[in-house]
């Protein structure tokens, strides 16, 4: 085994350090860029889970359910009809009857035994009564009336056994799994839900996340621009994201002064009052970039610098706050695509781990056509599409014109970001794989 010098001078070799949980970082500040799997790696390292707590059905859409959901009810809990019209017994009617009619069953009423030789009247959702094993429509059937004034209906035949009816458990089986541990509830499900009867449901705490933009340039839409600044777009646009991907952005200040002192007290603020810091800007390598030292001042950094573009500057971090607990920071680029693509790449996977939500820890990958040409050097390229069927049918990508890293508009209607890997020509028709833009 070896000794703490010994582990000391393998870290050293290696760049490695332990992180505040105790895991092993990747290198940071190598020459080398690290992979973009680094910084998957990276995040999911120790990642805490989010407690559970119990919300009510009608507030659930949205929530990551926290524990598998078994069904405790057939649904339909009993045979009923799937229309209005008269249920019979399909011997009675043979070639066509004409049936008096024995009762009358609205949906939610009780039933009784079905008379020989008779049918009854019923309606959508009435249950089928004990003998019947036929509906057939209103539509279908002739009512006469007898001397003695009750009235008779004319059921035509032949008939099969159980059309138009909806079987018990037909929709649901009592004790199959309705929903799984995992899922983020839509709106299908919570009908589900409430179908079985509950009004309450174990769903993972939102993660609350602290979100807050660098730089001295930068301004709140609204106000007037001055020579220099520009309007912050990134702050409205991460918390959207953000908010979209399950979390619940509680901290969001309208800017931080680009200092190391006011980044360093803003990054102890929000590790007191959320589960999740995520910055924007001043994760490079000038003067007025102070999210990584601030990181460094107050905890570890597991990762930094990443060989993918847009967005090669990303910090990933812990720090611990008062009450011992470590928690973790995503520093995204200042530049809006770079946090936009970032969003996708890592706080939507972060919020996938957090919440045990499999759906938002990958993006989908599907393999298409590309209709641009591209070529990278040393970095992996993360250019915005559209996908489009060709005349052929298969899925092509249709590359934005303007892929650079200040072209917000190269974000608006993308559907998918085009994988190119380090060293590579794309020529159209050639296969590459895209990562699915959904929430």
């Amino acid at each position: 085994m070896p000794t703490d010098s010994s582990s000391a001078q393998e870290a050293s070799r290696t760049g490695q350090t332990k992180t505040a949980c105790g895991c092993d970082s990747v290198p940071v500040g190598a020459k080398g860029l690290a992979p973009l799997s680094s910084a998957l790696s990276a995040l999911r390292e120790c990642c805490p889970v989010m407690p559970v707590e119990q919300v009510p059905v009608s507030k659930a859409a949205g929530r990551v359910l926290a524990e598998d959901i078994y069904a405790e009810l057939d649904v339909p809990p009993a045979d009923n009809s799937q229309m209005d019209g008269y249920c019979a017994r399909v011997a009675d009617i043979g070639d066509g009857a004409w049936l008096p009619i024995s009762q009358r069953i609205a949906a939610g009423q009780p039933t009784s035994a079905l008379a020989s030789a008779s049918c009854a009247r019923l309606f959508t959702g009435a249950e089928i009564p004990e003998g019947a094993d036929v509906v057939v429509m209103q539509e279908e059937v002739t009512l006469r009336e007898n001397e003695n004034g009750t009235t008779e209906a004319w059921l035509p035949g032949p008939r099969i056994p159980g059309d138009n009816i909806r079987r018990q458990g037909r929709d649901v089986t009592r004790g199959t799994r309705l929903i799984a541990a995992g899922t983020r509830l839509d709106a299908a499900m919570l009908g589900l839900l409430c179908g079985q009867g509950l009004s309450y449901v174990s769903v993972r705490h939102k993660v609350r996340v602290a979100l807050f933009a660098t730089g001295d340039e930068l301004i709140e839409p609204g106000q007037p621009l001055e020579p220099g600044q520009i309007y912050n777009s990134n702050r409205v646009m991460l918390s959207q994201m953000l908010s979209d991907f399950g979390a619940d952005v509680v901290l969001a200040p309208l800017n931080v002064a680009d200092t190391f002192e006011a980044t360093r007290d803003a990054l102890a603020t929000a590790a007191e009052q959320a589960d999740l810091i995520v910055t924007c800007g001043g994760v490079s390598v000038g003067e007025e970039d102070h999210v990584r030292p601030a990181i460094e001042a107050l905890g570890s950094l597991d990762l930094w610098r990443l060989a993918i573009k847009p967005g090669k500057p990303l910090a990933l971090g812990r720090i611990l706050n008062t009450q011992g607990d470590s928690v973790r920071v995503v520093g995204l680029p200042g530049n809006p695509v770079s946090s936009w693509v970032g969003g996708w790449l890592f706080l939507r996977p972060m919020l996938g781990e957090m919440l045990e939500c499999d759906a938002l820890r990958a993006l989908r990958s599907l393999r298409v056509r590309s209709a641009f040409s591209a070529n990278t050097a040393i970095r992996q390229d993360h250019l915005r599409v559209t996908l489009t069927p060709a005349d052929d049918g298969q899925l092509e990508a249709h590359a934005f014109p303007d892929q650079n890293s200040a072209v917000l508009s190269s974000c608006v209607g993308a559907e998918a970001l085009a994988v190119i890997p380090p060293h590579a020509q794309i020529s159209p028709g050639d296969s590459v794989e895209c990562l699915w833009l959904e929430s």
